[in-house]
């Protein structure tokens, strides 16, 4: 399965590209995991970038903290079941600092919160990339996550 992170706003922070490239050469092993980079603008123009990026068939999850709080082990057993429903592309989407417009809320298939607290966007990309790793250790059983 691929998995396509879009994300509004600037490049990765150079403080954090190699935290991030790091859990990115780490997905490798276990799915084909991408980027997508929308600059910053208005929310409509954002949303709207963002909606051409995706596919009919995508499953798409939106990243809002007032979106519903996933445990680790739920997002790796909901990869788990995409993987195995034979879907092509997963794509999380990472708005932009106004947030994204009804008609991307309504497109998205699950509206989920990292966490009650807001983070920056820069911030968000890394955990979303840490948390998809550990997602997938969680699946093979790895020593990574800690119950």
């Amino acid at each position: 399965m691929k998995i396509v992170t879009i994300a509004v706003g600037k490049k990765h922070d150079p403080k954090l590209v190699g935290a991030i490239e790091d859990y990115e050469k780490r997905l490798t092993g276990f799915c084909n995991f991408s980027w997508i980079l929308i600059p910053s603008s208005d929310k409509e123009t954002e949303s709207g970038q963002v909606l051409k990026q995706l596919s009919s068939d995508d499953v798409v999850v939106l990243l809002d903290e007032r979106g519903k709080l996933w445990g680790n082990n739920y997002l790796s057993q909901a990869i788990e079941y995409l993987q195995n429903s034979s879907t092509k592309r997963l794509v999380l989407i990472i708005g932009g600092a106004y947030g994204v417009n009804n008609d991307l809320i309504r497109r998205s298939d699950y509206i989920v919160a990292i966490s009650p607290l807001v983070f920056p966007h820069q911030i968000v990309r890394l955990i979303v990339v840490e948390q998809l790793y550990r997602a997938y250790t969680i699946l093979l059983g790895g020593k990574y996550h800690h119950q």
